[in-house]
C-alpha cells in the first residue's frame, strides 16, 4: 500500500474501520454509474436552473423540481456561484505529505495574499444527502483531506474545502476547525494502521446501507424481531 493514504479510505476510517478493511480487500475504488449520474449534476447547475419539470425528472435528483430550481436559485446567491459552476480543474489528483485524494472541482478564489496567486478551494461532490446542517463527519474527513493535500502541493494555506450535494441542489462548507482537523488526524491513524480485522459496530443504523453487511455478519433488527426477542 501506499505511504499516502487515500482520501477515501480516511471517510471509511470514520465511518467503519471494519468497511475500510474489506474496502481495501477487494481493492474496487471505481463509484458505480449511479453515483457517476448524481455527481454530473454539480457540472451542470445554469442548465439545470433553467430544465423543464420533465428535463429534471429525467435526472437523478432526490427532490420535486420545483423544489429543485429553488435550491438552485438560493445556490446562485452564493458570492462563488460562478466559481462553482466554471471551476478551474474538474477531477484533479492532489497529493500532500500524509493523503491523496480527487477534488471533483477546484473552485476559483477571489483574490490572494499579497503577491500570492489564490489558491482555489476543493470541492468534493457527493451523490448523497446532508443532514439537517453541516456534513457528515465521513466527508468532513475527506474534504479536510483534500484541502491539506491541496496546501501541500501549493506551499499555501487551505482553510475551508465545499461539499456539495447535486442530487438535492445544497453546498456546504467545510473549515479546517481544530475539531474538523483532530477528527482527520484520528482517522489518518485508523487507516494507516488498519493490519487487523475491526470489531464490528453494535446494533448500528450504519450498517443497513453497507454493502459490505452480509459479508461482515452483522445483524440488524426490524421492529417486529425486536419484539419478538
Amino acid at each position: 500500500m501506499s505511504a499516502l493514504v487515500a482520501a477515501s479510505d480516511l471517510a471509511r476510517a470514520a465511518y467503519c474501520p471494519r468497511q475500510l478493511y474489506y474496502a481495501r480487500r477487494d481493492d474496487d475504488r471505481t463509484p458505480p454509474p449511479a453515483v457517476r449520474e448524481v455527481r454530473a449534476l454539480a457540472f451542470d447547475y445554469p442548465d439545470l436552473l433553467d430544465a423543464t419539470d420533465d428535463e429534471l425528472a429525467s435526472r437523478p435528483i432526490s427532490v420535486s423540481p420545483a423544489a429543485y430550481r429553488e435550491r438552485l436559485a438560493r445556490l446562485r446567491e452564493r458570492d462563488d456561484w460562478d466559481a462553482l459552476t466554471d471551476p478551474v480543474a474538474r477531477d484533479e489528483l492532489l497529493a500532500g505529505k500524509d493523503c491523496r485524494g480527487v477534488a471533483h472541482k477546484l473552485v476559483g478564489a477571489p483574490d490572494g495574499e499579497g503577491d500570492r496567486p489564490p489558491v482555489p478551494v476543493p470541492s468534493l461532490v457527493s451523490p448523497g444527502e446532508p443532514p439537517e446542517r453541516g456534513v457528515w463527519e465521513p466527508q468532513r474527513v475527506r474534504a479536510v483531506a483534500l484541502a491539506k493535500a491541496l496546501a501541500w502541493e501549493r506551499e499555501a494555506p487551505v482553510l475551508r474545502a465545499l461539499v456539495e450535494y447535486p442530487a438535492v441542489g445544497v453546498v456546504r462548507t467545510v473549515r479546517l476547525t481544530t475539531g474538523n482537523k483532530a477528527a482527520y488526524r484520528r482517522a489518518l491513524r485508523v487507516a494507516r494502521d488498519l493490519d487487523f480485522v475491526p470489531s464490528r459496530l453494535r446494533d448500528s443504523a450504519k450498517c443497513e446501507s453497507c454493502t459490505y453487511r452480509e459479508r461482515c455478519g452483522v445483524k440488524t433488527w426490524s421492529l417486529s424481531s425486536l419484539l419478538g426477542r
